[in-house]
C-alpha cells in the first residue's frame, strides 16, 4: 500500500462553515493552525453513524487528519479537544461573525499561527465576558494587522507627530491618518486622535471611542470586502447595533 504523502494527522484546527456535498456529506471549510484555510470532504458526515457527525461544530477546539492531492482534501478524522467554553446568546453571533470575516478574508492555504492563536483567544473571550463590543474591535484591528494590512493609529501619516487626542483627523483607506487641515480634499473619514489613540492601546471605555472605532472598522473592512455585505454583520446590527 502507497502512504499518502499528502496527509496530515491531528492538526489544531476549528470549524468556520459546513455546507451539503451530494446526498450524505459535507464541505468543510476550516481554520487550522499550521496550514490556515483548508476545505475538506467530510464523506457520509450526514449520515446517523457516522463518526463525524456531531463533531464538526463550529467553536469547538478540534484535531483533524486529511489527506489526498486535490484543492478538496478528504478528512479522516476528527477529535473533539475540549477546554472551550461554548457561546451562548448574542456571543453566538459575535463568533459567526468572526468566521465570516476569515472566510471572506483567508486566502486558502496560507498559515497564520498568530491570528489562529488569537481567534481561540477571541473565543474563550465571547464566552465569558458580556461587553462584546471590545472584543469585536480588538480581533478585527488584529485581524487586519495580521494579513497585513497596517493601519496607522498612533501618528499623523503626513507630518509624522504624534497623534494629537485633541485634534480631528481623516483616515484615508491603506495611508492613514492626517489632520483635518491638512487634508485639504476632505478625503476619508473623519475621526477624534483620541479614537485613534484609544484602539491603538485597546481602550473602549470611552463611549465616543466606541461609535467611533465601530465606524472606522467597518470603513476599513468594507474596503477590503470589496464593498460585499457580510451577513453576520447584519444580524448583530439588528440585534444589539454592535
Amino acid at each position: 500500500m502507497i502512504a499518502d504523502k499528502q496527509r496530515q494527522d491531528a492538526q489544531p484546527a476549528f470549524v468556520l462553515h459546513t455546507y451539503p456535498y451530494r446526498e450524505t456529506s459535507l464541505v468543510v471549510e476550516t481554520f487550522t493552525r499550521n496550514f490556515g484555510r483548508v476545505p475538506l470532504i467530510a464523506k457520509g458526515a450526514k449520515r446517523p453513524r457516522s463518526a463525524l457527525r456531531g463533531l464538526l461544530l463550529a467553536f469547538q477546539p478540534l484535531q483533524l487528519t486529511w489527506g489526498g492531492k486535490s484543492e478538496l482534501r478528504t478528512l479522516h478524522k476528527a477529535e473533539w479537544q475540549g477546554g472551550q467554553m461554548p457561546l451562548q446568546g448574542t456571543a453566538i453571533m459575535c463568533g459567526f461573525y468572526l468566521n465570516e470575516l476569515l472566510l471572506r478574508l483567508l486566502h486558502r492555504n496560507d498559515p497564520h499561527e498568530q491570528l489562529f492563536i488569537y481567534y481561540k483567544e477571541t473565543l474563550t473571550a465571547l464566552s465569558s465576558q458580556k461587553d462584546y463590543i471590545p472584543i469585536l474591535r480588538r480581533f478585527e484591528l488584529r485581524m487586519l494587522r495580521e494579513l497585513g494590512y497596517a493601519l496607522t493609529l498612533d501618528h499623523d501619516v503626513m507630518s509624522g507627530k504624534p497623534m494629537d487626542p485633541n485634534e480631528d483627523y481623516y483616515y484615508e483607506i491603506e495611508r492613514g491618518p492626517t489632520l483635518r487641515g491638512d487634508n485639504h480634499h476632505g478625503h476619508g473619514l473623519q475621526l477624534r486622535g483620541k479614537t485613534l489613540l484609544d484602539m491603538e492601546q485597546g481602550d473602549y471605555s470611552s463611549a465616543a471611542t466606541r461609535q467611533q472605532s465601530k465606524v472606522l472598522m467597518r470603513f476599513i473592512l468594507n474596503h477590503y470586502l470589496d464593498g460585499q455585505p457580510l451577513h453576520t454583520r447584519q444580524l448583530l446590527k439588528d440585534l444589539q447595533q454592535l
